[in-house]
């Protein structure tokens, strides 16, 4: 039986992992990209329109909650596979902070297997650092990484207080360079806390978490990576001191990457002025001057990644007042309309820098084979079509996800997912697509078609 047939017409092709940007045609055979170029043969293919759209390899996200097991009301990991999906991210990178916590190969095992039956993104496990991320005693590491190659771990959602304990750890995670993910966070510096310390947290009369307390835990987990030699990852970095200590760590030779949330790049702790529970999420939304230095940070590539922090929540928990309301917030569905309208759109980031974030980014930090990767021949055939010319609201009520605690919902935004393409198939297409699929029915360009 032959290879399915995909064929990629009329787009932009803009890709961080080769430095293509230019007008082209994408073949597909199979779940490979076959070739790349002007006028490709369309014999027996299926042809994925892309006229006036942008055309990027698929976004990875190196941080979602799926919250399976333990809280399928709020997730499972079918739903958050398709919000994924929708979202324009071909894989995720889901976290282990589950009930039972990911801290063992049997749940890993069923998490990995739940993943396979939805069929929709690719789901990559992250595994706890410590048994139940109790932060007491480490978690079965080695056995995850040689039975099922999970090379990630965290106990995110908690930082690791005991220093001796996160040292062990990064020094056991490197015998196989494993990858630690640390959310940096000094539970007693944070504890109590509702939003970020400052001005806006005294005006509103909430308890405040100190930059310090994110600040304290990324230079302790800096000194034990250069250390220990350990690759090192700081999950959703929040102050400018913070990204200017991994700036000069970079410069030290110390290997740390770090990521940062499209919500801690487009709104600062001023946006609580309404106690929007939505806007509520951890680390906390901090000041304008620090939102800059994200910014900026990801602009120099001191940032390596954007990640959502994906983290539903039930209604329950967040239609409260706002000291009862849980942290975070749901991304996957609206970072790329968000980003492109609040910092592409208006010229704050580059078009460039922000695809860079969401694809190559990430493969850096994960360790892939960027020669496998992307809009180029040989590539696993994962690819978005973007429209960049659009107007509309976001509505959370129509997203996959099961929650609906999106800080975006009722938007207006400027872009939008139009189609997935995952290892080769059409996974995802918009109700409002510009793109047409065709099954072509002649050898010839422009032979009659048929609709599919």
């Amino acid at each position: 039986m032959s290879a399915q047939r995909l064929l990629i017409r009329g787009g932009r092709l803009l890709c961080p992992f080769t430095g293509l940007d230019g007008p082209g045609e994408i073949l597909v055979v199979g779940e490979r990209v076959q070739a790349i170029g002007e006028n490709l043969p369309d014999e027996g293919a299926r042809v994925l329109g892309a006229e006036g759209l942008l055309v990027s390899p698929g976004f990875t996200d190196l941080h979602v909650h799926l919250r399976e097991p333990g809280r399928e009301d709020e997730e499972t990991i079918a739903s958050g596979a398709e919000a994924a999906l929708r979202g324009g991210f071909t894989t995720v990178c889901c976290m282990p902070n589950t009930d039972p916590a990911i801290d063992c190969v049997p749940v890993a095992e069923a998490v990995l297997r739940q993943a396979a039956v939805a069929g929709k993104a690719e789901v990559r496990v992250v595994g706890a650092l410590t048994k139940g991320r109790r932060g007491q005693e480490l978690a079965e590491m080695g056995l995850m990484w040689r039975k099922l190659g999970i090379s990630a771990f965290s106990d995110d959602g908690c930082g690791v207080a005991d220093a001796l304990l996160m040292r062990r750890a990064m020094e056991y995670v490197r015998i196989f360079d494993g990858l630690i993910i640390s959310h940096c966070e000094e539970p007693s510096l944070a504890r109590g806390g509702q939003m970020h310390e400052g001005y806006h947290s005294t005006r509103l009369g909430l308890r405040g978490i100190p930059a310090a307390a994110e600040e304290v835990m990324v230079a302790r987990d800096l000194i034990l990576a250069e250390l220990t030699g350990v690759r090192l990852h700081i999950a959703h970095i929040s102050t400018a001191h913070s990204v200017e200590m991994v700036r000069i760590a970079k410069q030290r030779g110390v290997r740390v990457t770090a990521e940062v949330t499209p919500h801690h790049l487009i709104f600062s702790d001023e946006d609580l002025a309404e106690y929007g529970t939505d806007l509520k999420v951890n680390p906390p939304l901090r000041s304008a001057a620090d939102r800059e230095a994200l910014r900026e940070g990801l602009a120099d590539r001191t940032i390596d990644a954007i990640a959502t922090d994906h983290a539903p929540h039930s209604r329950e928990e967040k239609e409260v007042e706002f000291d009862g309301a849980s942290f975070g917030a749901i991304g996957m569905e609206s970072a790329w309309p968000a980003l492109y309208t609040h910092l592409v759109d208006t010229g704050i980031l580059a078009l460039q820098d922000v695809l860079a974030a969401l694809t190559c980014g990430p493969a850096r930090v994960l360790g892939l084979e960027p020669d496998a990767l992307g809009l180029r021949e040989g590539a696993r055939a994962d690819i978005l079509l973007l429209d960049c010319d659009d107007d509309y609201e976001l509505a959370a009520a129509g997203f996959a996800s099961l929650s609906r605690n999106c800080p975006f919902d009722g938007q207006r935004m400027r872009s939008r997912v139009a189609a997935t393409v995952q290892s080769g198939a059409i996974k995802y297409q918009s109700d409002k697509p510009r793109a047409a699929v065709r099954q072509k029915t002649g050898s010839k360009r422009g032979a009659r078609s048929a609709a599919v």
